[in-house]
């Protein structure tokens, strides 16, 4: 199977499945001389790790990570750095009765319509399980962005209960177990979310995005689009089934003059020559940055697996019913905020060092 990588001068290629004996990816294209230790890794590891609260799915993975590669004395060496992270908590048996049968909504029928086989074990090498080395590949990223880039996303959507924008406080997302900046919506969600779960079902959510500091000029017009690129990357998370940048869809019931954002003479104390009234582009203009914050938000639908009876076929194309076992997520977008942080840091990081090797330093 080719299509396992993923950027072009930073560019990180993953390997593994859910219930094989491990996961991990290699990073190439790391600069030399960057402290790096597992200790720079793996609290993030601990923030995406599953079992954390009755919310996420109670596998029970340490997701210890282990430099391979790439390092020496504690220091980036230039070469690919490999990361490997153990699967201690697999229980291959849940996934038995669905080894003949195409659980709906999953990717069961396309991989064996494309591959001819599949592991049905925990999907393989399409579970979320995968995202884990993205995450552990996004903090080998945010050491070479620096730290005057900030990179933080939150929970702001599940199923149809929002946010109040006015509330947000960036404190409150470790504060409870949904990433949300908004502590009234998150105890709502509580009770939400418990009956969603007690019933065996799931419900999607959306992930905001927000990277400060992200200076002018990273990405290209055409084809090397910083937003593209980020939509990709952001795209390719597992259950994202959408993306948009800045205001995204809803820019579209803007008028011209509202939409657009102004650009104004800087006060002195502004440090620059210009500054800008809005940001309804999320910092991005003519696949180029701005320097204002860019600002990406992604949809993740339900998770498939439930144990709600579904109508499909088995692999012998006759009628099935299917009910999946096992432990799963009742809103895996809760997990997906460390992912989208990772993605984002990993385009951030490939874009700087193509403009480094194009324009040299700034």
């Amino acid at each position: 199977m080719s299509h396992n990588s993923f950027g072009h001068l930073f560019r990180v290629t993953t390997w593994g499945e859910s219930h094989g004996p491990a996961i991990g990816c290699v990073v190439d294209g790391c600069p030399p001389g960057i402290p790096l230790t597992e200790a720079d890794i793996q609290p993030a590891l601990d923030r995406r790790r599953p079992g954390q609260s009755r919310f996420t799915t109670q596998r029970r993975e340490a997701d210890q990570v282990r430099i391979l590669s790439g390092t020496f004395e504690g220091v980036t060496t230039g070469t690919p750095i490999a990361l490997e992270i153990q699967n201690t908590d697999q229980r291959s048996k849940d996934y038995g009765d669905i080894a003949q049968r195409y659980r709906p909504g999953h990717a069961d029928l396309t991989y064996d319509l494309k591959y001819g086989i599949r592991d049905y074990r925990g999907g393989g090498r399409s579970s979320a399980r995968e995202t884990a080395c993205r995450v552990a590949a996004g903090e080998v990223a945010r050491k070479i962005l620096g730290a005057g880039i900030t990179i933080r996303a939150a929970l702001v959507r599940i199923g149809p209960h929002g946010i109040d924008r006015s509330r947000w406080d960036w404190s409150q997302i470790e504060a409870n177990p949904f990433f949300c900046p908004d502590p009234v919506a998150a105890e709502q969600w509580t009770a939400y979310l418990d009956e969603i779960r007690k019933r065996g079902s799931s419900v999607g959510a959306v992930v905001e995005v927000i990277a400060e500091g992200v200076p002018a000029g990273l990405g290209a017009p055409l084809y090397g689009k910083l937003d593209s690129d980020l939509a990709a990357a952001l795209m390719s998370i597992n259950a994202v089934k959408g993306v948009e940048i800045g205001d995204g869809f809803d820019a579209a019931t803007l008028t011209g003059e509202d939409n657009a954002d102004e650009i104004l003479a800087a006060p002195n104390e502004a440090g620059g020559n210009h500054i800008f009234g809005s940001n309804h582009a999320g910092g991005i203009l003519g696949g180029i940055s701005s320097g204002q914050p860019v600002v990406a938000r992604f949809a993740v639908k339900p998770t498939s697996s439930i144990l709600i009876p579904r109508r499909s076929v088995g692999r012998d194309g006759q009628p099935v019913e299917v009910i999946t076992k096992g432990r799963h997520d009742p809103c895996v977008g809760i997990r997906a905020v460390p992912v989208g942080e990772a993605m984002v840091a990993c385009v951030l990081a490939d874009h700087l060092l193509r403009d480094r090797a194009q324009n040299g330093p700034r």
